[in-house]
């Protein structure tokens, strides 16, 4: 069962982004970033948290909303996605972007966009099995999502 995280939920999603995080090699940002972030991110109206996997939660999708100008409608962005260990290949990823995509169409959005390293098989599958694509039909080749890190000051 996937449902939204509830601010009282605010330990189960911190201890599974931060699952996320050292799943990807990383130590930083420190717990107390991910403690005094997420209670931000289940108040936000542009922000929803599904959980799922039972009790307590074993997997997690972080969905941002912002308005497009090419869409006149939402854009839905799942920033995160994340299964513990125990519950992979159980179905439970799979789940959480088809209630992503569901939650996304019931708020309005025209899109749901993601990124993922190519180098995950696995989430490359789940992705182009329910439909997401990288080719652009326009231009006639695959988009990239691409990023410039900013020095952090002080």
């Amino acid at each position: 069962m996937i449902r939204l995280a509830r601010p009282e939920d605010a330990d189960d999603v911190v201890r599974l982004l931060i699952g996320f995080r050292d799943w990807w090699g990383r130590d930083d940002p420190p717990e107390e970033a991910w403690r005094r972030g997420v209670p931000r991110l289940l108040a936000d109206d542009l922000t929803d948290v599904l959980l799922g996997g039972g009790d307590p939660p074993t997997g997690v999708a972080v969905l941002r909303y912002r308005h497009s100008l090419w869409w006149d409608a939402l854009d839905c962005n799942l920033e995160d996605l994340f299964v513990e260990e125990s519950a992979r290949r159980t179905g439970l990823g799979e789940e959480l972007v088809v209630a992503a995509i569901e939650r996304a169409a019931a708020r309005g959005c025209a899109r749901v966009e993601l990124d993922v390293n190519e180098s995950n098989a696995a989430a490359v599958a789940l992705y182009e099995k329910l439909g997401f694509t990288s080719f652009s039909s326009e231009l006639g080749g695959h988009n990239r999502f691409m990023r410039h890190y900013i020095e952090r000051r002080g």
